[in-house]
């Protein structure tokens, strides 16, 4: 473990306890992108953005805290690409289609649902991405540096859509969080980690000025054999 392994891994401990002593988030959220309280408010406030009501496609992440964020997307009429969860199969996206789907739109947003009504798809498969709305554990407020649960997959996902083409450094990238999550302090970000341009809580938004640019794709030294091992794309 690196010296910035331990520090992403403090913060990580830091923000759970924080959320679990309060209760803003359930018992075992340890581990996890933070299932937290106010986000159907947060997913309210980004839709009020200008990058959000622009925005034709938009891709997102899978978990929980980001179901409302799904639901208004396609409620909306947008195209929503949804990761498949741990990139586990060879086309690793679900692309959901509020024209074409078969389900409600509460079932089809959900992790369990997607895979019963959406096609999965690969990168070459996709259209350019207008909007990325990721999970995060910690947000800097300043710099927008985002501390994730360790697992290394939304990193992942848009190293892959940038080498695509599908996202690029004008894609702007949104986080739904709790209040918590947003911390005043500068955190630890390695050389293939991504900020975010908008950390949204359920009582403000953040418009952050990044420090550097966003890695202009998967850089391959820093995949792990488990990676590497569980992620068919990767091998691809």
């Amino acid at each position: 473990m690196t010296d910035i392994d331990r520090a992403k891994h403090a913060v990580r401990q830091h923000v759970w306890d924080l959320l679990e002593r309060d209760g803003t988030a359930p018992l075992g959220v340890h581990g996890h992108i933070p299932d937290f309280v106010g986000k159907e408010e947060a997913a309210a406030r980004l839709a009020e953005l200008d990058v959000w009501k622009k925005a034709r496609v938009i891709k997102c992440n899978p978990d929980r805290a980001q179901l409302p964020v799904r639901v208004r997307a396609l409620q909306e009429g947008k195209l929503l690409y949804m990761a498949v969860p741990k990139l586990a199969t060879p086309k690793p996206f679900y692309l959901l289609d509020p024209a074409s789907l078969t389900a409600p739109i509460e079932t089809a947003a959900t992790s369990s649902g997607a895979p019963q009504v959406a096609p999965t798809v690969e990168p070459a498969e996709m259209r350019p991405v207008d909007l990325i709305v990721c999970g995060s554990v910690a947000i800097s407020r300043q710099s927008g540096v985002r501390v994730g649960k360790g697992a290394g997959y939304s990193d992942l996902e848009i190293a892959l859509l940038t080498e695509a083409g599908l996202v690029t450094t004008e894609t702007a990238i949104a986080t739904t969080i709790h209040q918590t999550q947003l911390l005043d302090d500068a955190l630890p970000d390695a050389d293939h980690d991504f900020s975010v341009d908008f950390a949204i809580t359920p009582n403000e938004v953040v418009a952050c000025r990044r420090d550097r640019g966003r890695p202009a794709g998967i850089i391959g030294s820093n995949l792990r054999r488990d990676q590497l091992d569980s992620i068919p794309i990767l091998r691809a």
